[in-house]
C-alpha cells in the first residue's frame, strides 16, 4: 500500500510541475485536418499590431440555443487564439438582455446601433419557442468600436450550413475589425464624376463602409476639355477609382485619362449598364418602356483588357421580386412579385472576393463576353444555369409577370455578369493616335487588377425618407442581399497588400449532433451515461468489498 501511495504523490507532483511551467509557457498543437484553429499569417500581423489593450464584448452569453453554442465555443476559442499572440486582445461574454427591466427597450437600442438579432425557432422535447440572439461582438480600441457579425446565414442555409459559414468567416470578420482599428495610412478611393454617374446620396452607404479603410475624394472628368494634365495629376494620386453606373458617353480625351490611370498601376472597378431600361421608366409608362441600347464609347477599352458587354438582357429563372400595389386607397395592398430581369446571382466561391457572400441582386444586367488574350480573367459573378438573354430593342412590360415561362427556352446559363481582370496592363493607344498630349505616359505598365461589371445598380442602395439604408437592402421585399459584402471584397482585393482577404479561402467544417437522431436515441444514451458509470461504480464496490474479505479473513 505504501508503494500505491508514492506513486499517486508522485503522479500529483508532476502535474503540479507540468501545470506550472504550462502556465509560463503557451504552446499547442492543431492536429484538427482543416487546421482551424491555427491563425493566418495575415491575421497574426495585424493582432500583433496593438499595444494599448483590445477589449472585445461577444454578445452570446446567456441562455442561447444549442447551434449558438457551438457559435459562442469556436468564438471564445478564436479569441484565445489571437490573445496567445498579443496579450492586449481580450473578451468578456455578455448577455445583452440580463437582468433588462424592459427587453423591448433594450433590442431596440441595439437595433439602432446596427446590431440586427437572429429570431431563432427552438425545438425541443416536441415544444416549439423562439429565441431571440444577438450574434455580434464589439471590438474596442482606445475610443473606436468596430462592430462584428459572428452569424452567417445564406439563404437556404441548413442549421449546420448556417455554423459552418459563420465559423469559416470568424478569423476574417475579427482579422478585419482589427484591421481597421490598427490602418495608420489609408490609402484613397476616387469616385469618378462628369458621365452622369450616381449621385453620391446613393452610393453612400458603400462609401460609408469603405471609409473605415479609405480616404475618399471625386474625380470629375467633363475638365478633361480644358485641363487634362492637371485632372490626370490629381487622379494618378488615387490608388482606386469607381465607375458607379455612368449614362453619357466618355469622350476619346477622358478614356485615355482613365487609359493611362490604370496602366500606370491605378486599380478600378467599372459598374456599367449596357442597356437604357429602369423600373422608374416602366412605372412611369404606365408599366412598360422600350428598353434601348446605352453606348457609353467604352467597348474598345474593355475588349482591350478581354472583355465585351453585349446590348442584351439577362433574362433568369433564379430571380429576385418587385412590389406592385393592388387596389385603391385603404384598400391597396402591396404584393411581392417574381422579376426575371433581377437576376438572383449566387457565387461560385472560387474567389476570395465571392467566398461564402450571400446572394447578390443585379438589375437589368447584361451578359460578358470573357475574351482570349493575355490576361487573367476571373468570373466572379454569372447567371443561373436557367436563365437566357433577351434581344433588344424590346418593350419590357409588367404583363410578363402574369405569364408562365418557358423553361424550355432557358438553355443558355451562366452568362458571366462580374469579371477581375489582372496583368500587365497594356494601353489600349499603343502604337495609335493619341486624343490629347499628357506628360509622363506609359504604353505598357506594371501588374495590376480592374473589376468590370456588367450592372450599374449592383452598387446603389435605396432611400427611405431621403436617407440612405444599407446597401443589399430591398425596403419592399424586406430582403437582404449579398452587394455590399461583393463590393468591400472587391475593393479590399484589389487595394490589399496584406493578403488579409485571403483568409476567406480558408475552408472549416464543424460536425454537428443529429437533431432527430438525438430524440430517437435519447434515452439510449441517458442509461448509457448516466446508469452505466453508477452499475459500474457498484460492480467496482462489491468487488472491492470481497476482494478485501478474502485479503483480510483470516
Amino acid at each position: 500500500m505504501g508503494k500505491f501511495f508514492i506513486s499517486i504523490v508522485r503522479v500529483i507532483v508532476a502535474v503540479v510541475v507540468i501545470n506550472l511551467l504550462a502556465s509560463f509557457v503557451y504552446t499547442r498543437f492543431d492536429l484538427t485536418e482543416d487546421k482551424r484553429y491555427t491563425l493566418s499569417d495575415p491575421a497574426v500581423k495585424v493582432a500583433q499590431k496593438f499595444e494599448t489593450p483590445v477589449i472585445v464584448d461577444v454578445l452570446l452569453d446567456g441562455n442561447i440555443p444549442a447551434e449558438f453554442s457551438k457559435l459562442k465555443a469556436e468564438t471564445i476559442q478564436l479569441l484565445r487564439s489571437f490573445g496567445s499572440k498579443n496579450s492586449n486582445i481580450k473578451y468578456n461574454l455578455v448577455d445583452p438582455l440580463e437582468d433588462s427591466e424592459n427587453p423591448q427597450e433594450t433590442v431596440a437600442q441595439l437595433q439602432s446601433l446596427g446590431l440586427q438579432p437572429a429570431n431563432v425557432t427552438v425545438e425541443e422535447n416536441g415544444k416549439v419557442s423562439n429565441e431571440l440572439v444577438f450574434p455580434w461582438a464589439m471590438v474596442n480600441f482606445n475610443d473606436q468600436t468596430v462592430k462584428v457579425p459572428l452569424l452567417k446565414n445564406k439563404l437556404g442555409s441548413t442549421a449546420e450550413d448556417r455554423i459552418n459559414n459563420s465559423v469559416q468567416q470568424l478569423e476574417y470578420a475579427f482579422a478585419d475589425a482589427f484591421t481597421k482599428l490598427s490602418i495608420e495610412e489609408k490609402k484613397s478611393v476616387a469616385v469618378i464624376k462628369g458621365n452622369g454617374e450616381l449621385d453620391d446620396i446613393f452610393i453612400a452607404d458603400y462609401l460609408t463602409t469603405i471609409r473605415d479603410y479609405y480616404n475618399i475624394g471625386a474625380i470629375t472628368l467633363d475638365s478633361v476639355a480644358t485641363n487634362s494634365q492637371n485632372v490626370f495629376d490629381q487622379l494618378k494620386g488615387f490608388d482606386l477609382a469607381i465607375i458607379a453606373k455612368p449614362t453619357e458617353a466618355f469622350t476619346d480625351q477622358e478614356k485615355y485619362v482613365m487609359d493611362q490611370y490604370m496602366v500606370q498601376g491605378g486599380k478600378s472597378i467599372w459598374m456599367v449598364d449596357q442597356v437604357n431600361m429602369e423600373m422608374d421608366s416602366i412605372y412611369a409608362g404606365g408599366g412598360e418602356a422600350i428598353a434601348v441600347p446605352r453606348d457609353l464609347n467604352l467597348k474598345d477599352l474593355f475588349f482591350k483588357y478581354g472583355v465585351r458587354i453585349n446590348p442584351v438582357l439577362v433574362n433568369d429563372l433564379y430571380f429576385t421580386q418587385i412590389v406592385l400595389a393592388s387596389g385603391e386607397g385603404n384598400d391597396s395592398q402591396y404584393n411581392p412579385l417574381p422579376w426575371l430581369y433581377y437576376p438572383m446571382v449566387f457565387s461560385q466561391n472560387n474567389h476570395p472576393i465571392n467566398t461564402n457572400i450571400e446572394s447578390v441582386r443585379l438589375q437589368f444586367t447584361s451578359p460578358m463576353d470573357v475574351l482570349e488574350n493575355d490576361y487573367q480573367k476571373t468570373i466572379l459573378l454569372q447567371s443561373s444555369p436557367l436563365s437566357k438573354t433577351d434581344g433588344i430593342p424590346r418593350v419590357v412590360s409588367l404583363d410578363m409577370i402574369n405569364q408562365q415561362p418557358d423553361r424550355e427556352t432557358y438553355n443558355n446559363g451562366n452568362l458571366p455578369l462580374a469579371v477581375l481582370i489582372e496583368g500587365n496592363f497594356t494601353s489600349m493607344y499603343k502604337n495609335r493616335v493619341k486624343p490629347l498630349k499628357l506628360q509622363n505616359t506609359l504604353e505598357e505598365g506594371p501588374e495590376n487588377k480592374m473589376i468590370v461589371i456588367s450592372d450599374g445598380d449592383v452598387i446603389k442602395n435605396q432611400l427611405r425618407n431621403g436617407r440612405p439604408l444599407e446597401l443589399g437592402y430591398d425596403k419592399w421585399t424586406n430582403s437582404f442581399y449579398g452587394n455590399k459584402e461583393f463590393l468591400v471584397n472587391s475593393t479590399n482585393y484589389l487595394l490589399d497588400n496584406t493578403g488579409l482577404i485571403n483568409i476567406r479561402n480558408k475552408k472549416v467544417s464543424i460536425p454537428l449532433l443529429d437533431v432527430k437522431k438525438i430524440a430517437k436515441q435519447k434515452t439510449k444514451w441517458q442509461l448509457v451515461n448516466i446508469g452505466f458509470p453508477v452499475v459500474l461504480t457498484l460492480l467496482f464496490g462489491l468487488f472491492f468489498s470481497y476482494y478485501r474479505k478474502r485479503k483480510f479473513t483470516a
